[in-house]
């Protein structure tokens, strides 16, 4: 009896085994199916769809006025708003008080070139200028680092919010992306700032930072994969930063440009796209609109 039993279980399972790979094997050509479907049309997937809006037809008047509503150029502002969306309890206004910060730091940052030169001869000395005979040159020059400082704490609470309230879910993900994308942009604004004052605290948190790229994977000299390829202590992401094997003028001059020029320029760009996505996305995300009792209208009595 025994034996017959187990008999039966094995002939069930192999039943079980075939039934489930023929499943899979219709799955799969199903998925191949739609892989190619995808590779021929991309504008209906979804990876697609969260990165360029659909655009309207424009038919019928109701299309032609709601394709002109969802224009960012031709109507700024949204029509419609959720308004429990934007309230502060729930947005903490991170995302706009870190554009702020952003265009109070353009603003003193350029002030802040007239005043300096990136070499190693005159930078520390036009600190101390700075500092000490332009008229609110301290404060000028307080303004900005503490707008840096301020910036990159709202960048994070703001991205701690958008996790908080799955605002990176379906149709976010590529704004969410942009995001992540805009807090690098962030902190490597801060990073390059730290050495432009060319003092002890500059050139240790840059030599410390720079070291630390030794160990990136694949093109740092010290990190996995990096030998393999060929990298070394003079050709590696490490050297690009410094523009050489040591902190000094070829690395004050690098990061000079890449703080005044190169980094804020990506950061405005991509800042552009972040909104405008925002708007495509159907405005900030929030939670179900709530009725007010006020607002209710009473049923009627048939």
């Amino acid at each position: 009896m025994d034996r017959e039993k187990e008999g039966r279980s094995g002939v069930g399972v192999l039943e079980r085994v075939r039934e489930e790979t023929e499943h899979l094997k219709v799955r799969l050509k199903e998925e191949l199916e739609e892989l190619k479907q995808d590779l021929k049309e991309p504008q209906r997937t979804q990876l697609w769809r969260s990165i360029f809006r659909v655009p309207h037809e424009r038919t019928t008047p109701r299309n032609r006025a709601i394709a002109v509503l969802a224009n960012v150029f031709l109507h700024l502002h949204p029509a419609r708003i959720n308004r429990d969306a934007v309230r502060y309890s729930y947005t903490w206004g991170m995302g706009g008080i870190s554009f702020y910060l952003f265009i109070v730091l353009t603003f003193t940052g350029v002030l802040l070139m007239f005043y300096y030169h990136p070499t190693k001869v005159q930078a520390f000395r036009d600190i101390l200028y700075l500092e000490h005979d332009v008229p609110f040159g301290r404060l000028l020059r307080n303004m900005h680092r503490w707008a840096a400082h301020l910036m990159v704490i709202t960048v994070w609470l703001h991205m701690f919010r958008v996790v908080l309230t799955g605002s990176y879910k379906r149709p976010r993900e590529f704004n969410w992306c942009v995001g992540v994308i805009l807090l690098v942009l962030t902190l490597l604004l801060s990073f390059t700032g730290y050495l432009l004052p060319d003092d002890q605290l500059g050139f240790w948190a840059v030599t410390v930072g720079t070291n630390m790229a030794r160990a990136t994977p694949l093109i740092g000299h010290e990190g996995p994969f990096g030998p393999q390829l060929g990298m070394t202590p003079y050709n590696d992401v490490r050297f690009a930063l410094l523009g050489g094997s040591i902190v000094d003028s070829n690395a004050l001059l690098r990061a000079y440009i890449w703080h005044c020029i190169a980094l804020p320029l990506m950061a405005a760009i991509f800042m552009g796209v972040h909104f405008w996505r925002v708007r495509k996305d159907g405005g900030i995300s929030g939670p179900a609109p709530v009725m007010l009792e006020s607002e209710m209208k009473p049923v009627r009595k048939v």
